[in-house]
């Protein structure tokens, strides 16, 4: 028996045993190495060729990932490892560090338990180490760090011993000075790493070897022994002495929680159903014999098993042939098969009981960020919050008429393996928009339309979304009657206080207000909102708010759930550019309503509603913002000035610049609408010597001068008029 199918057996062995079970993922910045390490891991555990390792990348069995060299998909794989004289199983998640598939993290975060954060030991702490770290913090994933590439600083940086571990300390103070700013409370110090304890492990994934200080006493091995191998060019050797999978696996074991334990503090944080509960002690437990509750983390579309739903078992089993229901969907759902992934491969199983990762088909209607439990009426996890969102769009058609229909059912599954990417299929202009969260993930998306599915497609250039928002309070309540003018509402609109805005953008307030009215209540009181406006909030919709302040009118709390939907309604679409609403509070002030509930229908509530707060926005200075992009780059001094050119020609506002050695950083910020193309045109000025990297960091108002012209042409290409209709027009 091979060792591959050894292993497979000790897998399917260790599934129960809960204390013998690590959830782990590993996140860096793109390129220092993840799927490098990922792979040798495996390997070390001998689930794939040894001299393949880091050269095959097993994890990217995406052709489009192995051309680009880039990971895209979140790929999971189970393995074995001996640590101290006990066999554990180690469920890995390889995730990408590329910006524009941000949304990939956080869903893996949502699955696992613990992270090995890489650095790179040359580049240091960069902008997307920062932003891994929040989001295993915000899902309480611990992080162990793992600094990389040392075998650079040696080799070509040529740095002395004491430089190196100089390099090191700097590496470890910033790990530990992010943790502090982003972590929970209730962790604060418990978590920073220290080299003492062995929770920062120093290597090289690309030639295998690692040392941690418990491994250092183990083989007695020292820094300086580190420093002549590598100076020798004899990687070889240290591989064998201090390989990598050893170390770093011994690193997850000894460090990171296992699933009983991490869920006692974990599902609190991201279930908000009742603790007491049959379900709610099951999952705090990770009790096998509990109801089901699994997370979907990710879809992967199999050429014959179709779609494999790919997520975390947190209480009960899932078994072949079980009926299961998926979270808000009304049928239910037939297991066909319940698998482990080990490497690339499917292994079918019986079942997969609570800790582990499953890999089940036939759970048609889950897509990435689904709850699958046994009764419908049990309470979801927390829907996922992506530190970024989609704020790219491009135009698709088919090319040939024919296609249409396969297109249209194409990007429903697109969407349903990616939520990230956010399919509008508008039925009458035939138009079908796709948003995602940057160029290249559009880009990479279109690729897999044209040649995974095969349809082929004509695409836009790439147009930007924006928000509407509301400079000031409206100055008088405006009125909305109804078709039948026996129904009339009165609203006015004001900017929603900023620290409302990010509490409801981080998930800290429910999006259910009627299920959860006391909760809402008292977060919005504590944030600062008056008792009055806070205790009327009735419908949450994105980042705006309506609440209402009225007293004693008859017959309004039957209209309420149609007044909501029409919030919801002008919510999607503002009156300045039918772009989405953001940061608006929207609240009803008074109502004159017809006794007789016929006359007050949806047909009459609806229009008077979605008027009067259209009303309400366009008197109250309606402003445009514009989604915003951190830049960074690092650039050698003497080519500062071609970079500087290029960001000034796109709005840019620098930030902070430092010089380190010979290169400059430069930190700034700049419209999304002004980077399309900066890829190319920052190589072929500077040469391709520059390294930069950019991250979504939300909305700003766009500057006064250029509003009126850019509203102007996001109408004409809705097929809008080109100006915006004055309040006049919604009064009758």
């Amino acid at each position: 028996m091979g060792k591959k199918e050894d292993n497979i057996k000790k897998a399917k062995n260790l599934m129960n045993k809960l204390d013998y079970i690590r959830n782990i993922g590993i996140a860096a910045h793109i390129d220092h190495g993840k799927t490098t390490l990922s792979d040798n891991l495996l390997a070390g555990c001998g689930m794939m060729s040894e001299e393949l390792a880091g050269k095959q990348l097993v994890l990217d069995f995406d052709e489009q990932e192995s051309a680009r060299g880039i990971t895209i998909n979140t790929a999971s794989a189970s393995m074995v490892h001996n640590f101290e004289g006990k066999e554990y199983l180690i469920n890995l998640l390889d995730t990408p560090g590329h910006v524009d598939f941000g949304g990939d993290v956080t869903r893996a975060m949502r699955a696992v338990d613990g992270c090995i954060v890489l650095v790179c030991a040359v580049e240091g702490a960069m902008p997307q180490t920062e932003t891994v770290i929040r989001q295993a913090l915000r899902e309480k994933v611990k992080p162990v760090l793992f600094i990389n590439k040392v075998d650079r600083l040696i080799n070509e940086l040529r740095v002395t011993p004491e430089e190196m571990q100089q390099r090191f300390i700097k590496i470890i103070s910033k790990f530990n000075e992010l943790m502090d700013k982003l972590i929970p409370d209730e962790f604060k110090g418990k978590w920073n790493v220290k080299v003492e304890d062995g929770s920062v492990a120093f290597g090289s994934a690309y030639y295998n070897w690692a040392i941690s200080a418990p491994y250092m006493e183990k083989t007695g091995l020292s820094f300086k022994d580190i420093y002549d191998y590598c100076n020798k060019n004899d990687q070889k050797t240290l591989a064998k002495k201090t390989s990598i999978h050893e170390v770093l696996l011994d690193m997850v074991v000894d460090h990171l929680p296992s699933p009983k334990e991490a869920q006692k503090y974990r599902i609190p944080h991201i279930w908000r159903g009742e603790q007491e509960s049959n379900l709610g002690k099951s999952m705090i437990e990770c009790k096998e014999n509990g109801p089901l509750a699994l997370m979907v983390t990710k879809i992967i579309m199999d050429p014959h098993a179709g779609e494999v739903a790919v997520g975390r078992m947190y209480s009960g089993k899932i078994l072949r042939g079980q009926e299961v229901y998926v979270a808000g969907m009304p049928k239910m759902n037939r297991v066909q098969q319940t698998n482990l992934m080990v490497g690339a491969d499917k292994i079918p199983v019986e079942y997969v009981s609570a800790g582990n990762i499953v890999a089940a088909t036939g759970i048609k209607d889950a897509i990435a960020g689904s709850t699958v439990t046994s009764d419908p009426d049990d309470e979801p996890f927390e829907r996922i919050v992506h530190i970024s969102e989609p704020v790219v769009t491009v135009a698709i058609e088919a090319k040939n008429m024919k296609d249409l229909p396969k297109l249209i059912e194409v990007l429903h599954t697109v969407s349903k393996a990616d939520p990230s990417i956010q399919v509008d299929i508008n039925q009458e202009t035939g138009e079908n928009l796709m948003s995602g969260m940057g160029e290249l993930h559009l880009e990479i998306t279109e690729y897999r339309i044209k040649n995974e599915y095969g349809v082929d497609i004509v695409c836009s250039e790439p147009i930007v979304v924006y928000r509407e928002s509301v400079a000031k309070k409206s100055p008088n309540k405006f009125e909305g009657k109804s078709p039948n003018k026996h129904n009339r509402f009165y609203f006015e609109v004001e900017p929603l206080p900023e620290n409302i805005v990010k509490a409801l953008y981080n998930n800290e307030i429910p999006n259910n207000v009627k299920k959860y009215k006391k909760e809402v209540f008292k977060i919005l009181q504590d944030l600062g909102m008056s008792k009055e406006i806070a205790k009327g909030a009735f419908a949450i919709h994105g980042l705006n708010l309506a609440t209402d302040v009225t007293k004693g009118i008859q017959h309004l709390f039957e209209t309420r759930e149609l007044i909501k939907e029409a919030f919801d309604e002008v919510m999607k679409n503002g009156p300045t550019a039918n772009e989405p609403c953001q940061g608006l509070l929207v609240k009803l002030v008074d109502a004159k309503l017809h006794e007789d509930a016929i006359h007050r229908g949806p047909a009459q509530v609806i229009p008077a509603v979605r008027n009067s707060i259209y009303g309400s926005i366009t008197i109250s200075d309606p402003i445009i913002l514009e989604p915003m992009q951190k830049v960074f780059i690092s650039t050698p001094q003497e080519l500062m000035g071609d970079a500087s050119r290029e960001l000034n020609q796109r709005r840019a506002v620098v930030r902070d610049m430092l010089t380190e050695g010979d290169s400059v950083n430069i930190d700034a910020k700049a419209p999304v609408a002004d980077m399309f193309g900066f890829a190319s045109a920052i190589r072929s000025a500077t040469g391709g010597r520059v390294l930069w990297n950019t991250e979504n960091i939300g909305f700003e108002p766009l500057p006064r001068q250029l509003q009126s012209e850019i509203v102007k042409q996001v109408r004409e290409r809705k097929g809008l008029k080109p100006e915006p209709y004055p309040p006049e027009y919604y009064m009758d």
